[in-house]
């Protein structure tokens, strides 16, 4: 069965960086869309950014300029740089894999970031 696994998360002050990784198993890891979701407290699950299997990305608005998401097919992980943190970003990721034709989605544990002074 599909597996994600997170890490990486932790407590930053506004202004540092943080890097979220996501080992995957269970798939034909290149064929797949790979993102990275976020909810915050009291708040609906949004998406931060997406690598889809030809290598496009999309990013969230809040996070233009400042995140960026890669991609390792040989050693199925998936990464989130994240730079010039700030409180806002606040929040559970979650690693999400879509199958090819994007009907099925499959989600990680969820990592806490935490950004704070």
């Amino acid at each position: 069965q599909v597996q994600l696994v997170e890490s990486g998360g932790g407590l930053v002050e506004p202004g540092e960086s943080l890097t979220l990784s996501c080992a995957a198993s269970g798939l034909t890891f290149n064929a797949y869309h790979l993102g990275w979701y976020r909810q915050a407290p009291g708040k609906q699950r949004e998406m931060v950014a997406e690598i889809t299997s030809n290598g496009s990305t999309t990013f969230a608005d809040s996070v233009k300029d400042r995140f960026t998401i890669s991609r390792d097919n040989a050693a199925k992980t998936v990464t989130l740089q994240m730079n010039n943190l700030k409180s806002e970003d606040t929040a559970v990721y979650y690693c999400n894999v879509q199958t090819p034709n994007r009907i099925r989605n499959f989600w990680g544990q969820g990592t806490q970031v935490t950004v704070s002074s």
